[in-house]
């Protein structure tokens, strides 16, 4: 971009101040609504005082824009994931897969093990597959219906599930953040995976303590469900089966194996269609019926056969719009277990996130975000001041920019130096990043990794972040160890 005059702190603030008064304003006003488009203006309305700033001190508007535009580019593959994700949503609950997945649960789990076992679960799945997304929208949304079921706070149950899932996240070598982040600052991918161990294990247990302590303590949430008549109702609308568990076990099997996320999910969205007509053919033509059709074929069209029409309709109908099923129990039908928005569904997190990348493509273009990172950065003086600093930065990259990868490179890249200078090895850097901009993240409700499990698991991020006990307590940690000094591993020349 082309400039005349580098942004002060003071203007560089301005936007951001701007931001967080309205984002006030906006949620004591319209509430749990805000995701639902205040917030998303209010991030256009700061992008629009960004861009008076950097107008102001020498940008053009072709150049704003450009900034704008790049920022989107960066998210497009979150996007495109959110909508098929949205996709295999509404095929895998049409299909009987999650549901099969609440019924064998609730049989297998109880309230008092349930967050502990979750957050468990979760973390197996995320090390095999390396990634939080695709655990919070395969076992994650059965996990969801499982503590529902059982009368346990959907903020708890979120909590342990993205507990597990980010800690999978964090460890596995397959997940892009654990690749991101060595890469970033000038380690190798295992050596940066065993110096995290130091900080990620002592968190997890910290998390899994929590959670069973509130087990046993019974504070999950409310009184235990009746789990027969649950049963009995999955059970009278559902074909339950077995093989159902083929497509989430041949999806996790894609991504284990290094398949790139996009044509995993796909295969997973069609692959649940295709079940749905083997072992659900009347809830097949139930929404079939639901969908907007006028029953009229034209030309060669109708010659098809009914079934074939009807088998048509009520696949696409789960892959891009609203399903629900009805099955007599209130708690199911009330709660919306059984329901789906399919890609229509994840439309409001899609403009959230574009709204987000609009206001941190013209902070991050304009200069501001590193100048105000350059003034933290002024300020370090101790090993544990510089890791605060680090981690400080990471979170106001997810708060600011509103995506993870940002959070990861963008402070890797202003740090790396630094930390050589102070003779500290590269994996002190990498460890930071990652103890820091992988797992906020989720913290932010309109940073894409916010947005996309709150509107996955249907809880907001609010309701939800105070049992993130992995996430809140893993930048603590990093933290706290570098002030002690433990492990902190020098430079060797």
């Amino acid at each position: 971009m082309t400039k005349t005059n580098q942004p002060t702190l003071l203007q560089s603030f301005i936007p951001i101040i701007f931001l967080i008064l309205l984002l006030v304003i906006n949620v004591g006003i319209f509430g749990s609504e805000a995701l639902g488009g205040s917030n998303q203006i209010v991030l256009i309305l700061s992008a629009g005082v960004a861009a008076l700033v950097a107008i102001r001190i020498g940008f053009s508007w072709d150049a704003i824009q450009a900034g704008i535009i790049k920022s989107i580019s960066s998210v497009m593959t979150s996007i495109l994931i959110l909508l098929l994700i949205g996709a295999l949503a509404g095929t895998w609950m049409l299909s009987g897969i999650v549901p099969a997945m609440i019924y064998y649960g609730l049989q297998i789990l109880n309230p008092t093990i349930f967050l502990v076992a979750a957050c468990i679960v979760c973390s197996i799945v995320s090390i095999a597959t390396g990634s939080s997304w695709t655990t919070a929208a395969t076992v994650g949304i059965a996990l969801i219906g499982i503590g529902k079921a059982l009368g346990i706070s959907e903020g708890l149950v979120a909590g342990a599930i993205l507990s597990g899932a980010y800690f999978g996240d964090k460890m596995s070598p397959l997940s892009d953040t654990t690749n991101l982040a060595p890469a970033m600052a000038g380690t190798d991918l295992f050596t940066h995976i065993r110096y995290m161990t130091i900080t990620t294990v002592p968190s997890i247990l910290i998390a899994l303590l929590l959670f069973l302590i509130i087990g046993l303590t019974g504070n999950s949430g409310g009184e235990i469900v009746e789990k027969t008549e649950i049963l009995a109702a999955i059970d009278g609308t559902f074909n339950i089966s077995g093989w159902l568990f083929i497509v989430p076990v041949l999806v996790i099997i894609l991504i284990a194996n290094k398949v790139p996320a996009l044509p995993a999910i796909l295969t997973g969205s069609l692959a649940g269609s295709v079940f749905a007509l083997i072992f659900q053919p009347h809830l097949v033509s139930q929404v079939a019926g639901m969908a907007t059709y006028d029953g009229k074929l034209f030309g060669f069209f109708n010659h098809l056969s009914p079934s074939f029409v009807t088998g048509f309709i009520g696949s696409i109908q789960a892959l891009f719009g609203d399903i629900a099923f009805t099955t007599g129990n209130p708690i199911l039908d009330d709660e919306g277990l059984l329901s789906s928005g399919g890609m229509a569904g994840m439309m409001e997190t899609v403009w959230l996130v574009l709204s987000a990348m609009i206001f941190g493509g013209v902070m991050e273009g304009a200069g501001m975000l590193k100048c105000i990172a350059n003034a933290i950065i002024s300020k370090v003086k101790s090993v544990g001041s510089l890791v605060s600093s680090t981690v400080g930065t990471c979170l106001f990259f997810n708060l600011t920019t509103s995506d993870q990868y940002l959070a990861v490179v963008i402070p890797g890249r202003m740090y790396v130096d630094i930390y050589e200078e102070k003779g500290l090895a590269p994996e002190n850097l990498s460890r930071a990043l990652e103890d820091s901009g992988t797992v906020t993240s989720v913290l932010v409700p309109w940073n894409t990794c916010g947005a996309y499990h709150s509107t996955v698991l249907g809880v907001s991020t609010g309701t939800y972040l105070p049992y993130c006990f992995f996430n809140l307590i893993s930048p603590i940690m990093t933290m706290m160890i570098a002030f002690i000094g433990y492990k902190i591993k020098k430079l060797v020349k």
